[in-house]
């Protein structure tokens, strides 16, 4: 599969350990360099903010996308290849996975946590087939992917499911695991989205 346009989840909070920043940064490094379009939340602090700030310094595009109530508190990043305000959340979501090849997940908060879970339910049933590289700095998402693993365990989801996205603890194994990442079809989504009763 070939990845033109990825899309960024990522935290806005002002107060992180800096190495959360700094991993953020270096992923809009990576990207620019990569010559990846970048497609996030429009906003210009936090692990956003880094990630955009490093990608425009390499030379990458990078294209905001922020509801109109957000503009009030803050007016998202200025300085951006393009900002797109639009009228809801609910739009915002639908507008940053529009064509786009991959997600990738920074550490966030529920924000981040209900995109990148809106992106494997997609995933599950087949309306986003892309890639979903989730970026485990300072082993932020590992009491998550346990608790993934424990859904499959006890049958909410399928052992294929755990296929859906792969994760990485350096921001520098993105692009590899992008193209690595297992093949997912609607045919395959919708054959294992059910998970029938043991016999």
């Amino acid at each position: 599969m070939s990845i033109r346009t990825v899309t960024v989840y990522a935290a806005s909070s002002q107060a992180l350990n800096p190495v959360y920043v700094d991993a953020a940064a270096r992923l809009g490094t990576v990207v620019a360099r990569q010559g990846y379009r970048v497609v996030y939340g429009g906003g210009g602090h936090g692990l956003m903010g880094a990630m955009a700030d490093a990608a425009l310094t390499a030379g990458g595009q990078v294209h905001g996308i922020i509801p109109e109530f957000l503009t009030r508190v803050e007016q998202g990043h200025q300085a951006l290849t393009s900002l797109e305000v639009v009228a809801d959340m609910r739009t915002r979501k639908a507008r940053m996975l529009e064509g786009s090849d991959a997600v990738i997940a920074l550490p966030g908060g529920c924000g981040t946590f209900e995109e990148l879970f809106e992106a494997m339910t997609l995933k599950r049933l087949g309306q986003f087939l892309g890639p979903i590289v989730l970026i485990n700095t300072s082993e932020y998402y590992r009491k998550l992917l346990d608790f993934l693993r424990h859904s499959v365990a006890e049958h909410f989801m399928n052992q294929t499911h755990l296929d859906m996205w792969q994760t990485v603890t350096e921001p520098e194994a993105v692009p590899e695991a992008l193209e690595q990442a297992r093949p997912w079809s609607a045919r395959t989504a919708l054959e294992s989205a059910a998970v029938h009763r043991r016999r």
